[in-house]
């Protein structure tokens, strides 16, 4: 067996004890500090408040969130109080108690709370824009008087809607992003999975316009994970639950 030089051992022998008597401390290493954002989704049939949460770790510049826990709303949509918007304001009440409960009190002030309202909103902005206007007039100065950082009430536009149906089903299926076996966040590598959405009155196809084709005028554009993707809707009317219903129904009456 060949053994190693003299020198060798000698130097290795005082490296160590150097390593020995130098002074060493801990360093503390400081979690991520975590984040909190709540949002009301404000469907045709009731609503939901849910909390979201994040740290300052980003994605290509984009943050990576996870819900947190969620309250539904008692009692019907925001479209059904058109005719006693005071009482909207009241029914969002036990939720938003809820979500001073499970948020730390010193990042009340620091929290975003969006909300957004869906289909039953914009038909009752067609045919009553007073109505819809007195009812987001409402839930503003409701939600204006919590704790948190109100960013805003607004109806969603159906290509919104969907492109924000899309987002969550890639974000799901970690299309974005992965992370390897390392915990690392790396590129997914995988394609986007398109989205149906059958509703009551229709159904709405959304997919990613690939690179190379004209993107549709109302289309919407979203930069999220370091990636630029055209998302455009195709809307199916009458293909939604309540056609097929009756569709089904005719057939066997026949």
């Amino acid at each position: 067996r060949e053994l190693l030089p003299p020198w060798l051992v000698i130097v290795a022998g005082l490296t160590g004890i150097v390593l020995l008597c130098v002074s060493t401390k801990d360093v503390p290493i400081i979690p991520p500090r975590t984040k909190y954002g709540i949002v009301l989704d404000a469907g045709p049939s009731h609503t939901i408040l849910f909390i979201y949460q994040w740290t300052t770790t980003k994605a290509n510049k984009t943050g990576v969130i996870r819900e947190c826990s969620s309250c539904p709303v008692q009692g019907p949509g925001v479209s059904s109080y058109s005719d006693s918007p005071q009482k909207v304001g009241k029914s969002l009440e036990p939720c938003l108690n809820w979500a001073q409960k499970n948020i730390p009190a010193e990042q009340h002030s620091q929290t975003p709370l969006y909300l957004g309202a869906t289909a039953s909103m914009r038909q009752l902005n067609l045919t009553h824009p007073t109505l819809s206007g007195g009812l987001l007039a409402a839930l503003t100065v409701a939600l204006k008087s919590s704790p948190f950082d109100f960013q805003g009430a607004q109806i969603l536009s159906s290509p919104d809607e969907e492109a924000f149906n899309w987002v969550a089903v890639n974000y799901v299926l970690e299309n974005f992003f992965k992370y390897d076996w390392q915990g690392q966040l790396v590129p997914s590598g995988k394609g986007m999975a398109g989205v149906l959405s059958v509703g009551g009155t229709s159904a709405q196809l959304t997919s990613k316009v690939e690179e190379g084709n004209q993107a549709p005028k109302e289309g919407v554009r979203l930069q999220l994970y370091g990636q630029t993707h055209n998302v455009y809707t195709h809307r199916c009317p009458c293909h939604g639950t309540d056609q097929l219903r009756s569709r089904l129904l005719s057939m066997l009456i026949q």
